[in-house]
């Protein structure tokens, strides 16, 4: 499927998806731009796309493969493709690839996770296998043991890794602390998350003459969203023209944003997907326009929809749900999720602000910490990744910080709570 006009698109959305039917029920007939249509509110998308009885989607789901995305195990929320969708996907994907400096006859080890309804591991794989250069595909996986997967890359002696960011430093970890060697490798290409200045150390240490790059922006709900732009600043990338629209809107008013170095949140439109259409669609992250090349924008962080801590994907929905179960005497009035990094891990705060008047005191502390631990206990039970990647060492415990509610940070220009706040230093 090649990609669709607009007006299209809208058209087609407005007339077969009861959700973005109702969504324009109040807009004109023929609004064709963007800037007609109101911004996606992730919260009803999803509630309205369950996967029984879909609203948003145009047509019966009776062709198609379904994928999981971010949600809580007790919510998940599913992405569906038809096999063309899909196939358009991987191949701009696969073109993006050769930013990264993938080279004909590289050979690439495919790091990132598969099964449960995943989709990085078969989108990586197939987007190599519709790349525009040749190169030989390693499906290893993720969820392989270090002691097989790095005698694997040894003996086919891999050029080019790719998987997460923590996927790569645990590699990176093992390879340093067992003293073997993979001199073959020459580039790591990294997705799913940010990476750090100690992260690069790490991957310095046991690649020493790798280069590491994105592999590119895109995820499974919100699909294609930016190459990668050959540089020295990885974060960079440009939209995938003529398959997506990429907007960056200012964090009051919703306005476009279009001069360089304002920061905004990343809303895409996606022009192939007509199952599940994708139309101004927040992408959970921030970005600011480089003004070096056309469509060329730096990432940021995320954004208030979501944050990601490690390998871990939350939403502060899933957090303000995990407080609403836990404090059952309405203590809590106020929340914010801050990502803080330290000791070479990510971790996680809830900052709680309480209500006027609870002073301090033994009593008062002892129901804090109570309320801390309930809370975090919540989070934990609908977001079992996390805990689990305690465990495994890649993040530090969640904790709560307790606060006033004029101690929360709010957007200076428009006084609204800045639902998280990202204080990692990004490279």
């Amino acid at each position: 499927m090649s990609a669709q006009q607009l007006s299209d698109l809208i058209r087609f959305a407005r007339h077969n998806s009861p959700y973005y039917r109702d969504l324009y029920a109040s807009l004109p007939p023929h609004a064709d731009r963007l800037t007609d249509l109101p911004v996606v509110d992730q919260q009803e998308f999803w509630a309205a796309n369950a996967l029984q009885d879909s609203r948003v989607l145009t047509g019966p789901l009776s062709e198609a493969t379904v994928y999981k995305t971010g949600g809580t195990t007790g919510s998940p929320k599913f992405s569906v493709y038809t096999r063309d969708e899909w196939r358009t996907f991987v191949t701009a994907f696969g073109q993006g690839l050769v930013d990264t400096g993938l080279r004909p006859g590289h050979r690439v080890a495919d790091l990132f996770y598969a099964g449960e309804l995943y989709a990085s591991f078969l989108f990586v794989l197939d987007s190599l296998a519709h790349a525009p250069v040749d190169n030989v595909r390693l499906p290893i996986g993720g969820g392989a043991p270090l002691e097989s997967t790095i005698p694997t890359l040894r003996d086919l002696a891999a050029q080019v890794l790719t998987g997460t960011t923590t996927t790569l430093c645990r590699l990176a970890e093992q390879v340093v602390s067992s003293g073997c060697r993979l001199d073959s490798v020459e580039l790591l290409l990294f997705g799913g998350e940010a990476l750090f200045d100690d992260q690069r150390r790490l991957l310095a240490a046991a690649f020493p003459g790798a280069e590491v790059r994105s592999v590119g922006y895109a995820s499974v709900d919100a699909g294609l969203l930016g190459r990668p732009v050959p540089g020295p600043d990885a974060r960079v990338h440009r939209a995938f023209t003529p398959y997506a629209v990429v907007e960056i809107l200012d964090d009051s008013t919703d306005e476009p944003i279009t001069e360089p170095g304002r920061p905004g949140r990343v809303v895409v439109t996606s022009l192939f997907r007509r199952l599940m259409p994708i139309i101004r669609y927040p992408a959970g992250d921030r970005a600011e326009w480089t003004g070096t090349g056309p469509g060329h924008f730096r990432i940021l962080g995320r954004a208030e929809e979501g944050v990601r801590v490690g390998p871990v994907s939350l939403y502060t929905q899933d957090a303000q749900d995990a407080v609403a179960a836990a404090d059952t005497e309405g203590q809590v009035v106020g929340m914010q999720l801050v990502v803080r990094r330290w000791d070479g891990r990510d971790g996680l705060v809830l900052r709680l602000a309480t209500a006027p008047g609870d002073d301090a005191g033994d009593q008062v502390a002892g129901s804090r910490e109570a309320l801390a631990q309930a809370v975090v206990t919540e989070l934990e039970t609908v977001r079992p990744l996390y805990p689990d990647s305690v465990r495994a060492g890649f993040v530090h415990p969640l904790s709560v910080e307790w606060a006033r509610h004029r101690d929360l940070a709010v957007n200076p220009r428009s006084g609204k709570l800045v639902r998280v706040l990202d204080e990692r230093p990004t490279a």
